[in-house]
């Protein structure tokens, strides 16, 4: 089933061609659930090699060796240069939307708690339900869905409750809009996605658009900081940034784009607040991180509300 309609991107009437998406099946879940892993050792890949290329450097590397990767995809594949430039417009709001995530989360941990950053971060999925809910025909989530995605949430704020006592100053209110502003932006991808001709366009376009601008937007940042001269090219480091660019630039990068073509977005993003979940696991095992009792009952919790989210009608 299809309907065609016309959308408006940066001023833009775009007329598109839409197939109805799917609710979340078995095959998509374990598909997100390799999305959500990958998501987790990212936090963990990222962290780990922080003192040696900042985490800011790193997105900008891996943005652009990814998007040579794809870029050389695209040509072997035979996709035109005409194809790009029609897109061209909601191209470049999928990039920004992309890029400002991490701009936001990077200058927003100097001043809160990472734990809070999750929190904030993964209030994309909401924000993204909403937008579409609104939006986009055939997105909207009955009462059932509603509920597991608060209860969702909830599990989710519970498991990254921070150990003990934390005073709240303006600094730290200011890091929590940052992480705000970054859950934002990602739905904001999802919402260009879904409103306007890349819904309907190739994985590998749409990501060849988000990778070219951030790596466009960061690179000249890192350089004019000093951070690409004072990187330590070190095995730990090539390991990471290559873990970085093959599996979650392109690999995993790849997978949320062809599921957002085939699946209900809304459904998906439910999901996708099992990635820090899988992050906080990681740390624990890999960088010896101490694993909370909130943790372990938000993990539940969270796990309940994915649950009724996602199951059938």
């Amino acid at each position: 089933m299809a309907e065609s309609r016309c959308v408006a991107v940066g001023g833009v009437q775009v007329s598109a061609l839409h197939h109805s998406r799917r609710p979340v099946d078995m095959m998509a879940g374990v598909a997100m659930l390799a999305f959500c892993l990958a998501l987790g050792l990212q936090q963990v890949a990222i962290k780990a090699i922080a003192a040696e290329v900042s985490p800011l450097t790193q997105i900008a590397i891996r943005s652009f060796l990814a998007a040579l990767l794809v870029g050389g995809l695209m040509v072997w594949r035979g996709v035109r240069f005409a194809e790009l430039r029609a897109g061209v417009g909601p191209g470049l709001l999928v990039g920004l939307g992309f890029t400002f995530e991490f701009v936001f989360v990077a200058i927003g941990l100097n001043y809160t708690l990472a734990s809070h950053m999750s929190v904030f971060l993964y209030t994309a999925p909401i924000f993204a339900a909403l937008g579409l809910h609104f939006l986009v025909p055939g997105e909207q989530l009955v009462k059932r869905q509603w509920l597991g995605m608060m209860i969702a949430f909830g599990g989710l704020v519970v498991a990254m409750a921070p150990i003990g006592g934390v005073s709240v100053n303006g600094a730290t209110l200011l890091g929590d809009m940052l992480g705000l502003l970054a859950g934002v932006s990602w739905a904001m991808t999802t919402l260009v996605l879904r409103r306007s001709s890349l819904s309907e366009a190739p994985p590998l376009q749409t990501l060849f658009y988000q990778l070219v601008t951030a790596a466009a937007l960061l690179l000249p940042v890192a350089a004019l900081r000093g951070d690409l001269g004072n990187m330590a090219v070190t095995t730990s480091a090539v390991t990471s940034l290559a873990f970085q660019t093959l599996v979650i630039s392109f690999g995993v990068l790849l997978l949320w784009f062809a599921l957002l073509r085939r699946y209900l977005a809304s459904q998906l993003g439910v999901l996708s607040f099992l990635a820090p979940i899988f992050g906080v696991m990681f740390g624990a095992m890999l960088l010896e991180e101490p694993l909370t009792a909130s943790f372990l009952v938000g993990g539940v919790i969270l796990l309940g509300g994915v649950m009724l989210v996602t199951r059938p009608t």
